[in-house]
């Protein structure tokens, strides 16, 4: 019962802030040219603070099991792979392509992963789930910007190697994280030599970061709700269920399946708690501004995080009372 009241908790303000989005549009408060800038303005500005500071906040990067961090890499890729040729073939046009990709490896992580693995074993499954940031959200990042390149968008211009290269090089959200990375190793080697700073100690600049970055969520959240859509569902109807069903469904039965049979000797409860919080989770918020900036299906992506977020609540709890029922939790 905790684990389904903390997973109503986890997912009920996503989609309050999609509502609330949804009535100001309604009400003429937030029209689709406001929406649109605002969505550039969380992707390349508020979301890269935000990333920044995460990777930032990570205390150490001694004693990792990198065996469980290797698992999550390994099986983000398979299901990035896998999930092309079924996405190409359920998907009807080129733009959509590249966004059910991306639904389909790309959760709610970075959002409510730490809280809910803290949720779900303590101190230790926080620790664990924030040293995995550190590796699932740059190959977020990367594999999103691969596939809405390499699928193509509707009359784009196909598979491009420079074109992805440079939408990698170019992301903000990728240069908010590789910033991140070497903040934290300048860090670590001003620690090393018995030099106790940190950017916290720089007080005003340290506030203003926090501001940008609380504002990313809470912002692309009512954007999302603006430009949802209820008339684009039967449109679109056979991509948002295959979306749907991959991310709350296929996805964690498999990783945390396989996991469970196979490797419940060689991981901890902290660790099968970030399963949890990498695999059962819904749709990540990002993948919309994402999928603007990168000519996707912007409506489809904005459906594919609502009614992931609905099914996700019911699969988070699924998945934590199996894995305590199964005595790993």
């Amino acid at each position: 019962m905790d684990s389904l009241i903390f997973a109503l908790g986890a997912v009920a303000p996503i989609v309050f802030m999609v509502i609330i989005g949804y009535l100001l549009k309604k009400l003429d408060w937030m029209d689709a040219r406001f929406a649109r800038k605002a969505n550039k303005l969380v992707f390349t500005a508020f979301m890269p603070v935000m990333l920044f500071l995460n990777i930032y906040r990570i205390e150490d990067l001694a004693g990792v099991n990198w065996s469980f961090i290797l698992y999550v890499v390994i099986a983000l890729l398979l299901i990035f792979f896998v999930s092309i040729p079924f996405s190409i073939m359920v998907a009807s046009k080129k733009n959509r392509r590249g966004v059910l990709v991306q639904a389909a490896f790309r959760s709610g992580y970075s959002l409510i992963g730490i809280p809910l693995a803290e949720s779900l074993y303590g101190t230790e499954g926080a620790i664990a789930a924030t040293l995995l940031s550190a590796a699932v959200i740059p190959l977020f990042n990367v594999l999103a910007v691969v596939c809405l390149s390499a699928l193509g968008s509707e009359g784009g211009e196909g598979v491009s190697v420079k074109r992805i290269l440079l939408g990698i090089v170019k992301n903000p959200l990728i240069i908010g994280i590789v910033t991140g990375l070497a903040a934290l190793g300048v860090r670590t080697l001003l620690e090393r030599a018995d030099i106790a700073f940190r950017l916290s100690d720089i007080g005003p600049l340290f506030t203003i970061l926090q501001y940008l970055s609380n504002l990313a969520i809470p912002l692309a959240l009512l954007v999302l709700g603006a430009q949802f859509e209820f008339s684009a569902v039967a449109a679109m109807k056979k991509e948002i269920v295959f979306g749907t069903a991959v991310r709350t469904v296929i996805v964690p039965v498999l990783t945390i399946g396989i996991a469970f049979l196979f490797f419940r000797d060689r991981f901890g409860p902290a660790h099968f708690a970030c399963f949890v919080a990498v695999f059962a989770t819904p749709v990540a918020v990002t993948t919309v501004p994402m999928a603007q900036e990168m000519d996707g299906d912007v409506t489809l992506a904005g459906q594919l995080v609502v009614w992931s977020t609905l099914v996700a609540a019911i699969s988070v709890f699924l998945a934590s009372f199996l894995l305590r029922l199964g005595g790993v939790l």
